[in-house]
């Protein structure tokens, strides 16, 4: 077979500034290892070089997630098969060494031999939209409950007549009365703490504000990207959100419902030895996306019936509630990779609200003719929880109603 017609694989060991790639040929013999700029340039360089070896098969990116995100995007979009590569192991490293040189020969040999078979995610979707959103939420969420907490401990060692003012009140009626201190000068330790006060209450309010705004564009993304999803049952704008991360914007590289319940750490992992044989509970996988399906397990047991009767029936059988709440999140994992992979179409809400309206009926009116809360009925129509049955009675209902008021 002639030098350019070798088939060969590549790997890549990816960092800050640059990215270091090896390239084996099929018999795990080294081609050859270079280092190339971690920008668009070395991106075409490293591909153009990778070419030259040999007829490219497979790629294998260490870091797909991070430094490697551009790159296996640029070559994904090229056309290349590019395959996620973990980092070796810690036995590995010390057994062999480490240097990025060692590091892109174990990718390339990993791509060669079949170890790495994960797809990357693609990052190109509103998927991605959704994550970055979401990592602003989170740090500004945890940034407003921080300065809540500093304002508390404030009140705790403030003067009397201060504490004696805000220790009551509620978090938000706390940060509104700071927020409109007038203090003066801050040579008298009373105006000084109103100040300190004004200043943590006034970022505070800056952090809701922004918290709010957030929130709202996850909820709309989240509800456009995938809307079978939002109707599940327990399944808000929060809890979808992790899951869409955890699955990308490319959920058709998991190739099983069993990969996604390992991809969130909800499969059972064997355990066995001679004659004992048993599972254990799987630590591994996404854990923001365990929790989100702990989340979902939780609000069905409180208001699932299907949910609740397989709880008791479990527990009659000697199950454990952490028992029970282990095999649900396996079988909740289940029902997401179906809505990931294969969204049944939802029928839109937005017609609920206008033909309550034109019918001249409130809210309150629906809800206690249906037997339930007016909230209820207004999540229904903004589509932001949409409970299958309370819907459809809620939609045949109002259909009852057009004939009479029309009359």
């Amino acid at each position: 077979m002639a030098e350019h017609e070798l088939e060969i694989y590549g790997g890549v060991d990816s960092h800050l500034d640059n990215h270091v790639a090896a390239v084996v040929d099929s018999t795990g013999r080294i081609r050859g290892v270079e280092s190339f700029p971690a920008d668009s340039v070395g991106y075409r360089a490293l591909h153009r070089w990778m070419r030259r070896q040999g007829r490219l098969v497979r790629v294998g990116v260490e870091g797909t997630g991070a430094y490697g995100a551009g790159l296996a995007r640029h070559l994904s979009t090229a056309g290349v098969d590019v395959v996620e590569v973990n980092r070796p192991n810690r036995q590995t490293r010390r057994r062999r060494g480490k240097s990025d040189t060692v590091d892109a020969e174990a990718a390339a040999r990993a791509a060669l031999n079949g170890e790495a078979t994960a797809v990357p995610k693609s990052h190109d979707g509103m998927v991605e939209s959704i994550r970055v959103l979401r990592i602003a939420f989170c740090s500004t969420r945890g940034t407003r409950t921080r300065l809540s907490n500093q304002l508390r401990d404030l009140i705790v060692t403030a003067p009397d007549e201060l504490r004696a003012t805000l220790e009551p009140l509620r978090t938000d009626d706390r940060v509104a009365r700071c927020a409109r201190f007038l203090p003066g000068a801050p040579t008298d330790p009373v105006e000084a703490t109103k100040a300190a006060m004004k200043a943590l209450a006034r970022q505070h309010q800056a952090m809701t504000a922004d918290l709010d705004r957030l929130r709202a564009q996850i909820d709309d993304l989240t509800a456009e990207v995938n809307p079978a999803m939002r109707a599940a049952r327990g399944i808000g704008p929060d809890v979808a959100s992790i899951l869409l991360i955890a699955a990308g914007d490319n959920p058709e590289r998991l190739h099983s419902e069993a990969a996604f319940a390992a991809l969130c750490g909800a499969s059972p992992v064997e355990a066995s030895t001679g004659k004992t044989i048993r599972h254990r509970l799987n630590a591994g996988g996404d854990r923001q996306a365990n929790h989100a399906l702990w989340r979902i397990v939780m609000v069905r047991l409180t208001c699932d019936p299907a949910t609740q009767a397989y709880a008791a029936r479990r527990r009659a059988e000697g199950k454990t509630t952490r028992e029970i709440v282990r095999c649900l999140k396996r079988y909740v994992a289940r029902e997401v990779y179906g809505l990931l992979t294969n969204p049944q179409p939802v029928t839109p809400t937005a017609d609920l609200r206008p033909a309550r309206q034109a019918a001249g009926i409130t809210l309150a009116v629906a809800a206690t003719a249906l037997g339930t809360q007016p909230a209820r009925l207004s999540e229904i129509e903004r589509g932001v929880r949409r409970p299958s049955e309370l819907e459809d009675r809620y939609r045949t209902w109002l259909h009852q109603q057009q004939p009479l008021d029309a009359a």
